[in-house]
């Protein structure tokens, strides 16, 4: 359940701004303010049902966002790659040894190879 309410906040992140208001509301209530569909019903004047229908709605949207524009899934590849980098750069730092710059200049590469393909 943590895992797909994280996947959903992210990708609420990243293509709220692609839903209606009504759906980025209700979205918001439910999934950053913790709000029952009962709560988030009274305050918008409908029906529990219809609040899950549009939770549900929104969520799909979310999901076919992302299956046609791959914006999570680059960031979080991005993300991966910025922290292998850092990893052999802070263990260059940490030991002195300046033939670790030589692996990460490699990564680096293997990076720049990722993003052409």
């Amino acid at each position: 359940m943590i895992e797909k309410i994280t996947q959903i906040t992210m990708l609420f992140d990243f293509y709220g701004e692609l839903l209606t208001e009504k759906q980025k509301l209700i979205l918001d209530l439910f999934y950053n303010e913790d709000c029952s569909l009962g709560e988030i019903g009274a305050e918008m004047g409908i029906s529990r049902q219809a609040v899950h229908d549009a939770i549900k709605r929104s969520e799909q949207s979310l999901v076919t966002y992302e299956e046609k524009l791959g914006l999570v899934k680059k960031f979080m590849l991005e993300q991966e790659r910025l922290a292998r980098l850092s990893a052999v750069v802070t263990k260059a730092y940490e030991t002195g040894d300046t033939g670790i710059l030589v692996e990460a200049m490699a990564e680096i590469n293997a990076i720049e190879e990722e993003e052409r393909k």
